[in-house]
């Protein structure tokens, strides 16, 4: 339900912005049949420029889901997008993998499926897929690849790459011999992909095309915006805010046309640029401010939403890829943003991904959710009782009360180090990380899936061209 009564002076204010500029301005959309559904539903176009009513947009805006589940393969990770559920996602776009030392090479498949791996043994997450590194070592179109690989070593909620029509619909074709027929997709969300807009104010075709066959089997797409104050949008905040509102608005505008009640994300990666460089500033304050706004309108909205992640332009593991990961995580967190993609293991202004920067990020998410989770209050918590017993001077490691909460009540960090360290403090803690990432990677256990079910999916796979001996050397 759209509450725009809820709105304070700054969201109203950017609201409206978007709404002149969705009117005045338009957003060009490449591909005709967009146009032609556009037109049909009464949106005033000139060529590929469509200009929509603020009554339009919040008309079409409206029919969009406030909530909606992701159905696992395994029913222990479902999960509800919408409302104040938060959940992490995994990274995503990376063609380079990143070491301690900032070296960089090339991502490969063994680092796709080592990613999905760690992804699947942490608790933390529900969801895993997607690019997480695009690998360079294929030779051709990755997209059904990537998904065979994450059915194979992973039963938690799918994300999804994109690509052209065919792409996507072979896409759909695996997702249907997994679910029991492409029809029945349409009953529940199975798979997610990011829709991203090309700012300023353009989708380009291959973005159209999966979100038309995602609509289509009524699969959520997240439409986001990832625009750069100063370079791709205006330098200041409060104009990039709404250039990223008014695409993301018109984005889910459309695909409501294209097929009613589907469900889709409010997303926004929105940032700053460095005025110095031109470059993306990912793990900016201006950034951490733009996701925090995003979630506030999104809710306004009643949509659900998505944004931020443990982001850094940091080129090495190091104090800059702490303490603006943190800052990023954090601020998304807080404003109670659904979905948190690029949650971990990203750097280098999404250029890399790094291992050892993954551990890192999951120490993070999990001091952020102790931070967010707050202080409860109560008779047992307060223990007035238990200070009364204990009285001055005394002291309470030995309490029931600490045997009974000591497991629950406080952050236990994995990777961090406290107390008296001997040795190099650097060392240990890498060698923490490291120990720690070996531990996930050997505790490891490959999701069930049928032989029938797999042959299946590996017929269906040399139908599109596949070399057997690629798709059996990801087994």
């Amino acid at each position: 339900m759209i509450e725009l009564g809820k709105m304070d002076k700054d969201l109203r204010g950017i609201h409206e912005a978007s709404m002149v500029i969705l009117e005045q301005t338009g957003m060009i959309f490449h591909h005709p049949k967009v146009i032609e559904i556009m037109q049909q539903k009464g949106i005033r176009t000139e060529g590929r420029t469509a200009f929509f009513t603020r009554e339009q947009v919040m008309e079409w805006v409206s029919k969009a889901p406030g909530k909606f589940k992701m159905y696992a393969r395994n029913q222990n990770y479902d999960f509800e997008v919408g409302g104040d559920n938060v959940e992490v996602c995994p990274a995503s776009g990376s063609p380079f993998v990143c070491e301690v030392n900032g070296k960089k090479r090339d991502a490969s498949m063994s680092d796709y499926v080592k990613f999905l791996k760690l992804y699947h043994q942490s608790s933390l997450y529900k969801a895993n897929g997607g690019g997480v590194v695009q690998p360079t070592d294929i030779g051709q179109s990755t997209i059904p690849l990537l998904l065979y690989a994450t059915l194979l070593y992973s039963d938690k909620a799918i994300v999804t790459g994109t690509g052209n029509a065919e792409e996507v619909e072979q896409l759909m074709d695996m997702l249907g011999i997994v679910f029991g027929g492409k029809k029945a997709l349409a009953e529940k969300p199975r798979s997610m992909a990011i829709v991203n807009t090309n700012t300023p104010l353009q989708f380009d075709t291959k973005m159209l095309e999966t979100m038309m066959v995602f609509n289509r089997y009524k699969q959520p797409v997240v439409i986001a915006a990832a625009s750069m104050a100063g370079t791709t949008a205006p330098v200041t905040l409060a104009a990039a805010i709404a250039l990223t509102n008014a695409e993301v608005l018109a984005g889910i505008a459309v695909a409501q046309m294209i097929n009613e009640g589907t469900p889709v994300v409010y997303g926004s990666q929105s940032t700053t640029s460095d005025m110095r460089t031109g470059s993306i500033a990912i793990g900016a304050p201006e950034g951490a401010l733009a996701y925090q706004y995003a979630a506030r309108l999104a809710k306004c909205y009643g949509l659900p939403c998505r944004g931020g992640g443990s982001l850094t332009d940091a080129k090495t593991l190091s104090v800059q890829a702490g303490f603006e990961s943190m800052l990023t995580l954090l601020a998304s967190y807080s404003a109670k943003t659904n979905l948190i993609f690029q949650s971990a293991g990203i750097m280098d202004s999404y250029n890399a991904m790094c291992y050892e920067k993954f551990i890192v990020d999951l120490e993070i998410i999990g001091m952020v959710k102790r931070y967010v989770n707050g202080v409860k209050v109560d008779t047992q918590t307060l223990a007035v009782d238990v200070i009364n017993e204990v009285g001055p001077a005394g002291q309470f490691l030995t309490t029931d009360h600490t045997m009974k909460h000591f497991r629950k009540e406080p952050f236990l960090p994995d990777v961090s180090l406290r107390g008296a360290v001997t040795g190099d403090p650097d060392q240990k803690l890498m060698d923490n990380i490291r120990i720690k990432m070996d531990k996930m990677l050997a505790g490891y256990c490959q999701p069930e899936m049928s032989m029938e079910l797999k042959n299946r999916l590996i017929d269906y796979l040399l139908t599109c061209g596949y070399d057997r001996k690629l798709i059996e050397s990801l087994d």
